[in-house]
């Protein structure tokens, strides 16, 4: 009989790997064992409906609990998708901001192609000049002949603009191109795109990536290569 125990033991535990391997978002390769062992001794032996065993299950999952309570269904199932990285970005507001600078440089196309700028209104209440967007914003490129249209109400109209650096670069650089520029914050997407927001835009500016020397979608980025990027390290700051 004491010999008959690891055997069936063993079989238990082979048996639930393989229940392991079928559920969906489970990394069976590192929850296998600690999940077997907390099944076995029933730490995990309940569901999401009363969760009685939560806690317990916790314990014996220990630092594991993160990648493996999905496995004991205990815990939402992770996300397996493709991260958009024309999406995800790093949003800071610059210490020393020029306004009447930046207006000047993005005014106009940019005859070298430096950046591109975007150009689209904002509605702002008066009463404590909190920012409203429109429901519907045409984001097209244009000049700001007028700086302030007044609206009827309580709200005035502001020219928002951003500057799209046109080529790829570091989060570094991308900083102190917007600094130089007298912006009054910059977006930097996890691609590389720069993108440098004037004092009148809410929100650190547009959250989509329009560098035009950078991958704008997912499917283009994935066919770069991380030397293949231009990021601009031989070009001269803006």
């Amino acid at each position: 009989m004491i010999r008959v125990i690891p055997v069936v033991c063993f079989v238990s535990s082979l048996y639930l790997s393989i229940l392991l391997s079928q559920v969906e978002g489970c990394n069976d390769a590192v929850c296998a064992s600690v999940v077997s062992k907390c099944l076995l001794t029933q730490a995990c032996k309940c569901d999401l409906r009363n969760c009685t065993c939560c806690k317990d299950c916790s314990n014996c999952l220990s630092g594991l609990w993160t990648e493996c309570c999905s496995c004991v269904e205990l815990c939402p199932k992770p996300e397996i998708s493709q991260v958009n990285l024309t999406k995800t970005s790093q949003v800071e507001d610059l210490p020393n901001p020029i306004p009447t600078l930046f207006q000047s440089l993005v005014s106009e196309p940019d005859t070298a192609e430096r950046w591109f700028t975007l150009t689209f209104p904002v509605d702002y209440k008066v009463v404590g000049f909190i920012p409203e967007l429109k429901k519907e914003v045409a984001l097209n490129a244009q000049t700001n002949e007028q700086e302030v249209v007044p609206d009827k109400g309580d709200t005035m109209t502001f020219n928002c603009s951003v500057a799209y650096m046109s080529q790829c670069m570091p989060s570094n650089k991308c900083k102190r191109s917007c600094e130089s520029m007298g912006a009054t914050s910059y977006r930097w997407f996890h691609i590389g795109c720069c993108e440098c927001v004037g004092d009148k835009c809410p929100a650190n500016g547009v959250n989509e990536s329009r560098c035009k020397k950078c991958p704008n979608t997912s499917e283009d980025f994935s066919r770069y290569e991380s030397t293949d990027l231009d990021y601009g390290e031989d070009d001269e700051t803006s």
